[in-house]
């Protein structure tokens, strides 16, 4: 059993237990002394073989070997022994009826409550029987093992109660454990995307103005001298700087999180679309049947929907754009599809990633296996690009 705040009580029970024994099979050994008989020597020899096995049960089961008092079929071989070795004590002495009371608990705790419960009520008979033919047969006889034995039941039931809780609290402190180590997990995402959404704006304030400055003034310088010795590197420069620029707003556009503006993902990815077909005469469409996802999910798919629309503008040569959004028991599927020019997605893929498209295909790939999800790519030339992005079955935002 682990260990619990009720485990002192346990192992203050098992201590007392063995006190118990003990202290009865010493009270036998006396009697058999100062009352000596022919039987005496053996009643002693009883005794201590009676004990040694009880003690190699108890040492096995609190060190937990595989021996004894571990494996069932030793277990109840264990048992077998200790109950033939306390009849014969039985048989030698009476006082030896005492011991089947230590020998309740040990029937309840190791066979369980229906057979720990035969096995009481017989050796309570034995009990009874061995008094009877040691002493005659009485009424005190027949009630004191009776009375011992529904007192160790009860006792019994008690203690399997108290384990039960125990097991019940652990369970309990392992979901809050859990819960703990996710919150602390929603808290450090959380952060970092404050310190994402922090160094995005610093970047914007600093490099992005600073680059934006340069390439205004080299244009001016461009256009106040445009047939001047160094004009060309002006032009380069100018050139440069604008490159820098657009891939330091690319940056900053991957730092930031996509602002939703307090909308859910179906009214974000509707936004998108239509400021795409504003924009470029795309017509996007969206269809949706998931909603009250994660928050960071609906971040993810936000970004990748951006990043594929991009590449429909910019490369696809699309008239329609499709992005949709099924749920269902099996999990979420969302996909990006064009009706483009397309590409051959084996050539494509044997280059290796040698371009900016397939750079913010990785970084696609990257966000949707963070999410526990996989990313297929499947395109052919003329006939447009379907991204699909599939996802396992998530829990609904605000549940444990």
């Amino acid at each position: 059993m682990p260990t619990t705040a009720l485990t002192p009580v346990f192992v203050g029970l098992r201590t007392g237990l063995h006190a118990l024994f003990f202290g009865l099979l010493a009270l036998v050994a006396v009697r058999a002394v100062l009352t000596p008989e022919q039987s005496t020597v053996l009643v002693l020899a009883a005794t201590l073989l009676f004990g040694a096995t009880y003690a190699l049960g108890a040492i096995a089961a609190s060190r937990r070997t595989r021996s004894v008092a571990a494996l069932p079929r030793q277990r109840l071989l264990w048992l077998l022994a200790l109950t033939l070795e306390w009849m014969l004590l039985l048989w030698l002495s009476r006082e030896a009826a005492y011991l089947v009371f230590p020998l309740f608990f040990v029937y309840l705790h190791l066979l369980g409550r229906r057979a720990g419960m035969l096995a009481v009520a017989a050796t309570t008979a034995i009990a009874v029987i061995g008094l009877g033919l040691h002493e005659g047969w009485s009424v005190a006889g027949v009630i004191g093992p009776c009375i011992g034995a529904g007192v160790a039941v009860l006792i019994g039931i008690g203690y399997e109660a108290l384990a039960k809780e125990a097991r019940e609290r652990e369970q309990l402190m392992r979901e809050l454990l859990a819960t703990q180590e996710h919150l602390v997990a929603t808290e450090r995402e959380a952060g970092t995307l404050t310190e994402r959404s922090r160094l995005a704006r610093e970047i914007h304030d600093t490099v992005a103005q600073g680059l934006a400055s340069i390439q205004m003034l080299l244009h001016a310088a461009e256009r106040a001298d445009p047939d001047g010795a160094g004009v060309g590197h002006i032009r380069l420069a100018r050139e440069t700087a604008a490159d820098n620029l657009a891939e330091t707003r690319r940056f900053i556009r991957e730092l930031s999180p996509p602002d939703l503006d307090g909308m859910d993902l179906e009214q974000a990815l509707r936004r998108l679309a239509d400021a795409t077909s504003a924009a470029h005469g795309i017509r996007v469409e969206v269809h949706s049947s998931a909603d009250s996802l994660p928050m960071p999910v609906q971040t993810a798919l936000l970004r990748i929907a951006q990043g594929a629309i991009a590449n429909v503008v910019q490369h696809a040569g699309a008239s329609r754009a499709t992005i949709t959004l099924d749920e269902s028991a099996a999990g979420l599927v969302f996909a990006v599809a064009d009706d483009g020019r397309g590409f051959d997605a084996s050539t494509h893929e044997q280059a290796g990633g040698a371009n900016s498209d397939s750079f913010g295909l990785v970084a696609t790939r990257e966000r949707v296996q963070q999410l526990g999800g996989s990313l297929d790519v499947t395109s052919s030339v003329g006939r447009g690009t379907t991204l699909t992005v599939t996802l396992p079955t998530l829990p609904r935002e605000g549940t444990a």
